[in-house]
């Protein structure tokens, strides 16, 4: 991983220290699990099933997206996320305060995806 690349990543609150130590050290594997990040389908199946009012399989991938940004250390993305998820534990409990709580954390959750996304995007060799 080049310099710039990780100050991008540390500039926006990624933890990218913990995350190589983490990895060992190696670089190597952590771009590629990194860059698998652009692939996983949890983030647009989360914003769908907000949308379809599916909350017991907006949990399921709430909980999955937290626990891949916590493993590649995008903590910004993590920590709305985790908010996400604890909201949506108890899904048949889901009202329309707890709606407007979401909806909030969505367009928190969609404005620090888009920043990664477009670092690593950007940093794809």
């Amino acid at each position: 991983m080049d310099d710039k690349f990780k100050k991008q990543l540390e500039e926006n609150g990624a933890d990218v220290d913990t995350t190589l130590k983490r990895f060992m050290g190696n670089d190597g594997i952590f771009m590629k699990f990194i860059l698998k990040f652009l692939d996983d389908k949890n983030y647009a199946g989360l914003l769908e099933n907000l949308e379809q009012k599916d909350y017991q399989a907006a949990f399921n991938s709430a909980h999955t997206l937290k626990g891949v940004t916590a493993n590649l250390g995008l903590d910004p993305i993590r920590d709305v996320v985790s908010e996400m998820t604890e909201l949506l534990r108890n899904h048949q409990e889901i009202d329309d305060a707890k709606v407007h709580e979401l909806d909030g954390l969505k367009q928190q959750l969609i404005e620090k995806y888009d920043i990664f996304y477009k670092i690593i995007e950007e940093n794809r060799p």
